[in-house]
């Protein structure tokens, strides 16, 4: 994901401030969608799925606070408050509920746009590293997969096989594919090996009735559908 084409949920009671963010993040690529209420905002945040919330804390009903801490319950989701108050106690509040940064009113907007990005990097290098599918979390960086929190022990080649599928959910990839991909160009391998494979793999993430890795007969298999 290239940083100006992020979805970014904006939450701020001000028209005013609602409407530069609209208009200014919309001039430079990204996709924005503003709510002057906490409420709105969550009403709408599972439609829009957005890459990062710039959330007021000074919000009407439920304040800014209480909703970074819902909004965090997305541990990919970069969180940027926004504040007219620089008193200590409400920055640690913010950071503690989950915030990942904050700006303090009145901002320029070119430096909120620098921290927005920078943000935005920090989460996409996560991401590229830490992928879930359903039950499933993988974290590549320390070679962990996890089924619904619990550690599942696999083989290197199962390993592969599987973070090879989370990169391509949906997608169907040929039993030639998996042999290119998890044992190199060169293997002079057949599709049974691929099979064994899938069928360890299966019995490991608890897929019984075959429905998180899926054979689509004729072509090959796909993570889900």
């Amino acid at each position: 994901m290239n940083e100006s084409e992020a979805r970014i949920l904006v939450v701020d009671d001000e028209e005013s401030i609602r409407d530069l963010l609209v208009m200014g993040l919309g001039h430079r690529g990204f996709e924005v969608e503003a709510y002057a209420t906490a409420e709105d905002a969550l009403a709408e945040v599972g439609r829009l799925a957005p890459h990062a919330a710039i959330v007021d804390i000074m919000l009407p009903g439920e304040d800014g606070f209480q909703l970074t801490r819902k909004l965090r319950q997305d541990p990919e989701l970069y969180i940027l408050v926004l504040t007219a108050r620089d008193a200590t106690q409400d920055l640690v509040q913010g950071l503690d509920g989950g915030a990942d940064d904050y700006v303090v009113k009145p901002f320029e907007l070119d430096e909120l746009v620098a921290r927005l990005k920078a943000g935005l990097r920090r989460v996409q290098r996560d991401i590229d590293t830490k992928m879930r599918f359903r039950e499933i979390f993988l974290d590549d960086s320390a070679h962990r997969v996890e089924i619904s929190g619990q550690l599942v022990n696999l083989t290197a080649k199962e390993y592969e096989l599987l973070r090879y599928l989370m990169r391509n959910p949906g997608q169907v990839v040929s039993k030639s594919q998996i042999l290119t991909h998890v044992w190199g160009y060169e293997y002079p391998g057949d599709d049974n090996l691929v099979e064994v494979h899938i069928s360890s793999l299966r019995d490991k993430i608890g897929d019984t009735e075959k429905q998180t890795v899926q054979t689509v007969r004729g072509f090959g298999y796909r993570l889900g559908g």
